[in-house]
């Protein structure tokens, strides 16, 4: 039987920050050349490699080559990877509405079909923090909490009716007791866990966000940003010139992780860099 949790609207803050210049030193680590479509990396800066023939590379903090998942397509492109739990690698199929579960090795462990809980279009999934998923159903306008077995445990009501708008969220993040439902246009909302609305942040137009503990990263044309939930503040480095040709990029707390294109006999490369910065 599953439970309805009402979104409440309690408090809808738009957090304004202050600018900072950083200084801040690029120096590159690594840089892995190959068929790469997309990538992530975890809390220990193992990375994943996405490539167009749907194959999963796994690689540790240090380079080297630890797991490799190989898909027959039988759910179509994947076009998203979740690892916000290393032990748990999530893999997400738009078009068939599902979710592979995958193991520190990269093994499947389990499938999650999103259609039994009638969700057939999803743009973004999260693991939970008690290993559910989160996903936005775009039909219904709905933050849903889906179990292991595909059912339906927690949904909130329609976001047109309680926002009089609709989201887009291109993002979930579930961290520290809050999830965050990222829309690129219509800003960043953060909600508790039994859905009540806790409050809005207002960045708006930065691309390849990235939730932590204390950070916010993201991008917008040559420049990164970093914003702090607790001081509101933010900081901003403008990128170095071979940067601002990447397709995309990703934080840790140490790294600066950027996809370059291939094209013209190039392979497409992933730039790691560390990074010097208070």
């Amino acid at each position: 039987m599953r439970n309805r949790f009402v979104l409440g609207l309690l408090l809808c803050l738009s957090a304004v920050g202050v600018f900072a210049q950083a200084d801040t030193g690029f120096h590159l680590l690594r840089r892995l050349e190959g068929d790469i479509s997309a990538f992530t990396v975890d809390n220990l800066d193992n990375v994943y490699i996405l490539n167009s023939r749907n194959q999963v590379k796994k690689y540790t903090a240090s380079g080297d080559s630890a797991a490799i998942f190989n898909d027959i397509r039988k759910y179509g492109r994947a076009s998203l990877l979740d690892v916000s739990n290393p032990l748990k690698v999530l893999l997400y199929y738009p078009d068939y509405a599902t979710v592979v579960m995958l193991d520190r090795f990269l093994n499947p462990v389990n499938t999650v079909d999103l259609r039994k809980s009638n969700i057939y279009q999803a743009k973004a999934i999260a693991q939970s923090y008690d290993n559910k998923i989160w996903v936005y159903d775009e039909v219904e306008n709905k933050l849903k909490k889906i179990g292991e077995d595909g059912a339906l445990l927690q949904e909130t009501a329609d976001f047109r009716l309680l926002l009089d708008k609709s989201l887009n969220p291109v993002k979930i993040a579930d961290v520290n007791q809050y999830v965050y439902l990222c829309d690129t246009l219509a800003g960043i909302w953060v909600f508790d866990y039994f859905g009540y609305l806790k409050n809005s942040i207002q960045i708006r137009q930065w691309q390849n966000l990235k939730i932590t503990d204390r950070f916010i990263y993201g991008s917008k044309a040559d420049t990164l940003y970093r914003y702090e939930l607790k001081s509101f503040l933010y900081d901003e480095w403008k990128l170095p010139e071979e940067l601002r040709g990447a397709l995309s990029f990703n934080f840790t707390g140490s790294r600066l992780y950027a996809l370059l294109p291939g094209g013209a006999g190039k392979q497409a490369a992933l730039l790691i860099y560390t990074l010097d910065r208070p």
